[in-house]
């Protein structure tokens, strides 16, 4: 069994000597270093023989796709038309990049990192392509992303789930994305209701694109080689999406999905959560306008005061008692109303959640406060969706 091991590790490492000396590039030898646990060091050999060195970082998710079958099927299930302009985000050292130049009229490169940028700038010099190559020299999450047709890509694993989002929350409209992605994110995103996967980033996705499982793909086909094995799926954003407002509803799955296996009565009947709403719709029913944050703050305390207040402030706390009473029983009532009290989150379809969004605003209960603006192109936005 070693034996094979280390027959397959050789065949592997001759793999990679060899798409590289291919492309007059470098020669490749490779040994794991004993200071840093994620990193290979590579020391190329350059036609000059001057000598440099290039680490690949497992932790910044640096593991280059080798296996031609699998990058020749990536770019087949894409669908590139010959017109199509092509988003790849980590391209790496270009062994993708290289196949969707061939078929694409142009292709836009995000790799931050510049060493890579240097090797795959050289490798497509060297096949002719270079007129077709926009590299954008950035991080992903913040770059703006030019107009494109596709997006195909082999996505870092530390950043996929904020990527996929700004992909399918962003401005620019695309035709699909074809991702290669950590096996358990992409069954993540795949997940239906009821699946123990199921999750908060499957039902935002899901609300605005269709998600489809293409292949799997083992980690032996990476250099080097990741703990996991990877799938690719497509993301098709829809022709018609609900007519709901997206940070209302990314408010509204946070509150829900918080604790996905409880129930939605036992969520929203918990005294800081009612708090929370309340004030959260006061400001909207205000329109902005500024209210007394404090005035409900009684309202949450233990009745552990050093000393009593005035009789108009007590009159004031026991009408916020009373107000928050009536807005609670409401959240009740609404809840009972659609069926949706003894209801949980992980079992419930983006129809059902809709529903239920539009009966709580429709009553006056409101998630998000309306007058903040959101940012599509900004990280913490995109964070927010996943």
């Amino acid at each position: 069994m070693n034996t094979q091991l280390k027959k397959r590790n050789l065949i592997q490492f001759y793999l990679i000597q060899s798409i590289l000396r291919q492309n007059s590039l470098r020669q490749l030898r490779t040994k794991p270093t004993h200071h840093h646990n994620d990193k290979y060091r590579t020391r190329s050999t350059e036609e000059d023989n001057q000598q440099d060195d290039l680490f690949l970082y497992k932790s910044k998710g640096q593991h280059l796709l080798t296996n031609q079958r699998i990058l020749d099927s990536i770019v087949r299930k894409s669908s590139v038309n010959p017109t199509d302009t092509v988003l790849e985000i980590g391209p790496g050292t270009g062994n993708l990049t290289l196949k969707l130049l061939d078929v694409a009229s142009k292709v836009v490169a995000v790799e931050i990192d510049k060493r890579m940028v240097e090797v795959l700038n050289k490798r497509v010099k060297d096949h002719g392509f270079e007129d077709k190559l926009s590299v954008i020299r950035e991080d992903a999450l913040k770059a703006e992303f030019p107009k494109f047709d596709l997006v195909v890509a082999n996505i870092p694993y530390g950043i996929s789930s904020p990527l996929v989002v700004k992909l399918v929350y962003g401005a620019n409209p695309f035709r699909s994305a074809t991702l290669l992605l950590q096996k358990e994110f992409a069954r993540r995103l795949l997940a239906k209701p009821g699946d123990s996967e199921f999750n908060r980033l499957a039902v935002n996705v899901k609300l605005v694109a269709d998600v489809e499982f293409v292949m799997n793909v083992s980690k032996r086909d990476f250099f080097p080689v990741p703990k996991v094995d990877s799938s690719v799926v497509i993301i098709r954003p829809k022709d018609h999406i609900p007519d709901v407002n997206l940070d209302e509803w990314r408010a509204f799955t946070k509150n829900c999905f918080g604790k996905k296996n409880k129930t939605l009565g036992a969520t929203f009947k918990q005294k800081k959560k009612v708090i929370e709403l309340f004030r959260l719709s006061k400001m909207t029913s205000s329109n902005g306008e500024e209210i007394n944050r404090n005035q409900y703050v009684c309202a949450d305390d233990d009745g552990d005061n050093e000393e009593e207040s005035d009789g108009e402030e007590c009159h004031s706390s026991s009408c916020a008692d009373r107000e928050l009473l009536l807005f609670k029983e409401k959240i009740i009532e609404v809840l009972k109303a659609g069926s949706f009290e003894d209801k949980r989150p992980s079992k419930l379809c983006n129809e059902e959640l809709l529903c239920l969004l539009s009966m709580l605003n429709q009553s006056g209960i409101y998630f998000h406060e309306q007058t903040k603006p959101r940012n599509v192109d900004n990280v913490a936005f995109a964070a927010a969706y996943s």
